[in-house]
């Protein structure tokens, strides 16, 4: 293959691929002193963990030093980019370049420490709830937030490094590679359903392998679908006339990404939560309604109702931070472009928020059902031996596009400088 003929590009992968195989070995360094049977059983039990436990790579149902992944990095990223659009300081310093964007860049990694704390203390008092581990020693309990904070930050400066030295987003990768690392697992407990010859099994494990194809299918054909908006550019000629540049300002489908799953994620593990710390509150009316909430949101058909809502409507706010129709018209009008038949200013913003409120409104309803999967799979299949993660799928499949993106840029760059 053409990628190994370079031994730049060659070095490249081989250090993705080490500090990858690292951050597997990290994900196995157990924390001390908790029941894994219980906690392999609570993560089963619990959509919202066991979905949080799937982004983390397993490395909350093992207990590993890197329990919390790169969740607090990804929180403190997003935290940013909303403070850009509440301050305006803050979005004047993300105008700024590269300069801007590496003091952004060094107050998430310092905002990540707290948050991994934060998160920590929350998960482990929530496991000790559980009776999953025992009661800790302040010694104890200061060892174990140090350990998963330092697991945390290791994790983000590895993904750096990937980005930098490697190929890909390093923490993209890291993620994606977490999520395959379950498949394995899956794999032998259907194979071993399929061996039990239950013609039924059988029957929904195809089920299951065509709606997979179909999923990727559709990821693919979404996560590329894009609207060409056609920008006419005035160029000035050296004799007093002038002529037309054409060109194309291509809007996503999926402008957002994954990141409205991860935040109503977020947001459907805290009912979850609080019902678990106030089952057995003093007030008899408190404890009461923890427990319906409790019971509430265990309801497969209630919990994907509103994970679908949540995600639907998420997808609007983050597009509507990302892509502002005023600052693309009001560039647009600085390099003097223009939508054909369309006047510049305040009518090329209405028409570049009339264009992008009908494509996200595609994109919300596909990242809902991405969301919703595996409990349309689970209902159709009865396959509960491997679950088909959309959210996964959609990261995977995205990581793995992006990668290939970089890999044939790099080719080519080196194909040019043959010539």
């Amino acid at each position: 293959m053409k990628i190994w003929q370079y031994k730049d590009l060659r070095n490249k992968i081989l250090v993705a691929a080490g500090l990858l195989l690292l951050t597997r070995l990290l994900a196995h360094i157990p924390l001390p002193g908790v029941n894994y049977e219980q906690l392999q059983l609570f993560f089963q039990q619990n959509q919202a963990f066991g979905l949080l436990n799937m982004f983390s790579g397993g490395t909350m149902s093992s207990f590993s030093i890197i329990l919390m992944g790169v969740g607090p990095y990804i929180t403190s990223s997003i935290i940013f980019q909303l403070l850009g659009m509440i301050f305006p300081a803050i979005e004047e310093i993300q105008k700024e370049g590269e300069a801007g964007k590496q003091k952004i860049n060094q107050w998430t990694r310092l905002g990540t420490i707290p948050l991994a704390i934060i998160q920590a203390y929350s998960m482990l008092f929530l496991l000790r709830n559980q009776g999953i581990i025992p009661a800790w020693s302040p010694f104890e309990l200061a060892v174990m937030l140090i350990s998963v904070c330092a697991g945390t930050i290791l994790l983000m400066w590895i993904g750096e490094i990937i980005t930098e030295k490697g190929i890909g987003n390093g923490l993209s990768l890291i993620i994606a590679l977490g999520i395959l690392s379950g498949f394995p697992a899956q794999i032998r407990n259907t194979a071993a359903l399929i061996g039990s010859g239950d013609s039924g099994k059988i029957f929904g494990v195809i089920i299951f392998l065509v709606m997979l194809l179909f999923t990727i299918a559709g990821i693919v054909f979404v996560q590329e679908g894009q609207r060409n908006v056609p920008v006419s550019y005035a160029k000035r000629l050296r004799l007093g006339g002038s002529a037309g540049v054409v060109s194309h300002l291509p809007i996503r489908v999926n402008i957002a990404g994954v990141i409205p799953i991860i935040f109503a994620m977020s947001i459907m593990v805290v009912p979850g939560v609080l019902a678990k710390y106030l089952e057995n509150a003093r007030s008899e009316w408190l404890a009461e309604g923890a427990k319906y909430v409790g019971t509430l949101f265990a309801n497969s058909v209630f919990y994907a109702c509103a994970y679908f809502v949540l995600v639907f409507l998420f997808t609007y706010f983050y597009t509507g931070i990302v892509f502002k129709p005023s600052q693309i018209a009001e560039n647009l009008q600085k390099q003097s472009g223009f939508v054909p038949g369309i006047r510049p200013g305040k009518e090329t913003e209405l028409y570049f928020k009339n264009i992008i409120t009908k494509i996200t409104l595609f994109g919300a309803i596909f990242l809902g059902l991405i969301a919703v999967l595996p409990y349309i799979v689970q209902s159709a299949t009865h396959i509960t031996t491997i679950a088909l993660g959309g959210t996964g799928i959609l990261i995977i499949v995205s990581v793995i596009v992006e990668t290939m993106r970089q890999l044939e840029a790099q080719i080519v760059t080196h194909t040019y400088d043959n010539y």
